[in-house]
């Protein structure tokens, strides 16, 4: 099977698993330190590995700014914003829901800044794609609590807003770069960015316990590497509206690894919305398809 085709599923999977690894890190870190200290270690790994795994294309000055930028927005605007949003009370359902917005906010963006036409059958799965979003959601809105308040739902909105430019920034000016380098300088101006705000606003506290260790192994190896690269290789392949539409899929194989790992609720009203996200993203994906049949 080609990396083109496994690529989507791999990488629903692997980014699922982060909000698995938030929910291990976050009794014990605070949420921009914890973020600053994953990025050095993502860098540092990457950088060990560069003579072997990169191409010889060197990077140029503009090219590394441009992927820092891209860090700074998908790294550490999106990853903080929703951490600190949780850290803060912020219902996980509820963030996960306001995440889900992404693929719309990426969308416009498409339209307005890389030109992508988006057709009425693309918007058409888009939204049926976040309404299935709502469906698996919606049995953990209930209980609100006191976490909802301006800031943390402003937070969550930025955060999202965030991940959205840095996919269309990643696009425009970053997805012509070895991949290897690319990352390396985004998790540097991640790490910088993370690590201003952990300095001037957190008290640099980690209670080490195996939760943590782990969290941190897993977020920077499968997520920080793993799922980062098949991103970056999907955006590189498509257009960036279509690869957005991918996360519809985030919080149900969420639901799913919460309900085997945690014991959480998994109802036939959630796996029913699964499958009204699942019919998004194939009407938001097969557009390409049909379109390159009818050509021939």
């Amino acid at each position: 099977m080609k990396l083109s085709n496994l690529a989507p599923a791999l990488f629903v999977l692997l980014w699922a698993t982060g909000f698995i690894g938030a929910r291990y890190a976050m009794p014990w870190s605070e949420p921009f330190g914890f973020l600053s200290v994953r990025s050095v270690i993502a860098f540092l790994i990457l950088a060990a590995i560069l003579p072997v795994a990169a191409s010889r294309r060197p990077i140029s000055r503009n090219e590394a700014i441009h992927a820092m930028i891209a860090g700074i927005l998908m790294h550490g605007t999106y990853l903080g914003g929703v951490f600190w949003a949780i850290k803060n009370g912020l219902p996980a359902g509820l963030s996960a829901l306001i995440v889900g917005l992404q693929p719309l906010i990426t969308a416009m963006m498409a339209g307005l800044f890389l030109g992508e036409r988006i057709l009425p059958r693309h918007w058409v799965g888009l939204v049926v794609g976040f309404a299935g979003v709502a469906i698996v959601l919606a049995p953990k809105l209930g209980d609100m609590g006191g976490g909802v308040t301006a800031a943390t739902l402003g937070a969550a909105v930025i955060a999202v807003t965030g991940m959205a430019a840095g996919t269309i920034w990643q696009k425009r000016f970053v997805s012509g770069v070895d991949l290897v380098r690319g990352a390396i300088y985004q998790y540097l101006g991640a790490g910088i960015f993370t690590g201003v705000i952990a300095l001037a606003f957190e008290t640099g506290t980690f209670t080490v316990t195996g939760e943590l260790v782990f969290a941190f192994a897993w977020l920077v190896l499968v997520l920080s590497i793993g799922a980062i690269f098949l991103l970056m290789y999907l955006i590189r392949q498509g257009e960036v509206s279509k690869v957005a539409s991918l996360f519809y899929l985030v919080p149900a194989v969420t639901a799913v690894l919460a309900w085997l790992l945690f014991g959480e609720e998994l109802s036939l009203v959630q796996i029913g919305g699964m499958a009204v996200a699942t019919l998004g993203v194939g009407l938001a994906t097969a557009q390409p398809r049909m379109r390159a049949r009818a050509s021939r």
